[in-house]
């Protein structure tokens, strides 16, 4: 077979205008990007605002390899298979980070005949979304810097700053470094680093605002730091958002883009699911649901981190209520999930696949917590074995959830109508979602039930650290605030080697942080990082690009 960019580069794509056509989305609405990218202008939501919203299908997984479990894959597929049944489907997906496209996981369009084309701009620079990010939230921490040289009026403690500046690629080294050396026209020296693009505020702002005047609202509310005397100090306080939400105006345009099939995907925005809320932008959603009868959007890693952010979070404050929930899992993951090493996992092992497997029974009890209708998509490989995909197919039937195998990567959207028309039976089940906590909870009650419910915990503790910062957000009224647990994409705990459905353990806060503007309290549990490092064998090593501009090694 083919590799992934190979099928991509020879896939004969549609003219974005075509594409957008046949949405019925006027030239005047769309602002094209080359031939083949386009971003939707705010004229088009305007015009369809009182158009009654479609079906919104959530697809998550399982806990996953540190390959992945093929989400993206079979969203795109989903799509695809929904115009093969004849149903009207748009994607709403988030946009690949640099990090781990040169890391360890590749890219994130999709694989094999369910991709989102074209493949290659989509997971580099794109459209340049990421880099106005980038380049708001370092305005935000060059301007901090320079007011504190300019004789710090505000009283700015260098100790007590919050606000990290940020690079879409990972550096280990931008962990923990020193500013301000050089003397004194330098700036003023101080402990700083840096985070990845995804996992920082402004990201996470950007995909929940929900027009050009909320996003500059919510920068200033950006928490940066604290004065000596212990007050806090936002963005505003720095005339900082004016200037942030210029270098943005452009990028809060939802991308449009399209698979393989030519099925319309709307693509904008991309913070990670272990260290942010995983999910694309609120205006990208919402103009899908508005354009289709069905948006098929994805939410990061397995639904203990992405799907249940997507459920507590983004559904929350947008008022968004899901119709289905498909849950991804793999005969692979399972095996990794019952202890086999990721090398070992396409051996056939159905020992190892039976201990494995209560990690598909947590997320389907998890995910129907929520009330609404569950589908279990079973991704298949081609070298699978049948014995184990049945296994996984009758465990599915015991715990009552629905399944369909899944093909999409062979065979594109002609594998996945079996998946399609259980997606279609499922969403017209009645939905009684409900997030999984109230809002008038307290912190401490929202991290508990996530951790009993949903991870499974006995329950939590916190250090001092996280302690004294609870205090200082309770302080700022930041108790009734939504919770964005960041923890290991790899265990339903917090602790990585603990797969499987663990039992008996705790999981621990070690800090917390107010996001003010974007209208959540991040707790950061066991030792996750906000900048991941780079692999032994980094994916960036195969990757080259030819004397015409062919790119090469990309997956």
């Amino acid at each position: 077979m083919l590799t992934d960019i190979e099928i991509a580069q020879q896939a004969k794509l549609l003219p974005i205008a075509q594409v957008a056509s046949e949405l019925d989305i006027h030239e005047e609405e769309l602002e094209p990007y080359g031939r083949y990218k386009a971003k939707l202008n705010d004229s088009l939501y305007n015009r369809l605002a009182s158009k009654k919203d479609g079906k919104l299908i959530l697809v998550t997984a399982i806990n996953p390899t540190p390959a992945g479990e093929g989400k993206t894959t079979t969203t795109a597929g989903l799509g695809e298979a929904m115009k093969k049944i004849g149903k009207k489907a748009v994607i709403a997906l988030r946009e690949p980070s640099l990090g781990p496209v040169f890391g360890i996981k590749g890219g994130a369009a999709g694989g094999g005949y369910a991709q989102v084309v074209p493949m290659e701009d989509i997971n580099l620079h794109f459209t340049g979304d990421f880099h106005a990010i980038t380049s708001a939230n370092n305005l935000l921490c060059a301007m901090l810097d320079n007011h504190m040289q300019q004789g710090n009026v505000l009283g700015i403690d260098p100790r007590r700053i919050l606000i990290k500046r940020c690079l879409d690629m990972n550096d280990r080294a931008l962990r923990n470094i020193v500013i301000g050396l050089g003397g004194k026209m330098s700036g003023v020296p101080r402990e700083d680093s840096f985070c990845i693009t995804v996992a920082t505020e402004v990201m996470a702002i950007f995909c929940l605002a929900s027009d050009l005047l909320d996003l500059k609202e919510r920068l200033g509310k950006i928490l940066i730091a604290y004065t000596y005397e212990g007050a806090p100090v936002y963005a505003r306080d720095l005339k900082a958002e004016g200037a942030m939400a210029a270098l943005l105006k452009d990028a809060i345009y939802p991308n449009l883009v399209q698979t393989l099939e030519g099925t319309p995907v709307i693509m904008h925005g991309g913070p990670f699911a272990n260290i942010a809320h995983g999910c694309n932008s609120v205006r990208a959603t919402r103009l899908a649901l508005k354009l289709a009868d069905y948006c098929i959007t994805e939410a990061g890693f397995g639904s203990d981190l992405g799907a249940e952010k997507f459920l507590d979070i983004k559904c929350r404050l947008a008022g968004l209520k899901p119709n289905a929930i498909v849950i991804v899992a793999t005969a692979r993951a399972l095996k990794y999930n019952g202890g086999v090493p990721k090398d070992k996992t396409a051996l056939e092992n159905l020992d190892a696949l039976k201990k494995g497997i209560a990690n598909l029974g947590a997320h389907i009890s998890n995910m129907k917590k929520y009330g609404v209708p569950v589908v279990v998509a079973i991704n298949r490989f081609n070298n699978d074995f049948e014995a184990e995909l049945s296994y996984i197919e009758n465990y599915c039937r015991e715990n009552g959830a629905d399944f369909a195998l899944s093909e999409v990567f062979a065979k594109g959207g002609a594998g996945g109508v079996d998946l399609a028309r259980k997606v279609c039976e499922a969403a017209e089940k009645p939905s009684n979602f409900q997030p999984i906590y109230s809002a008038d909870s307290t912190i401490k009650q929202k991290i508990e039930c996530i951790a009993k419910e949903i991870y499974g915990a006995d329950g939590v503790d916190y250090t001092s650290q996280a302690e004294k910062a609870l205090r200082d957000i309770e302080a700022l009224g930041g108790d009734i605030l939504p919770v964005c647990i960041a923890k290991t994409q790899y265990s339903l705990s917090d602790n990585p080697a603990l797969l499987g459905r663990p039992a008996g353990f705790r999981i621990t806060i070690r800090d917390l942080r107010l996001s003010n503007g974007a209208g959540f309290v991040v707790a950061y549990a066991g030792d996750i990082l906000t900048m991941p490092g780079l692999p032994k064998v980094p994916s960036a090593e195969k990757i080259d690009v030819d004397a015409q501009g062919r790119i090469s090694g990309l997956f």
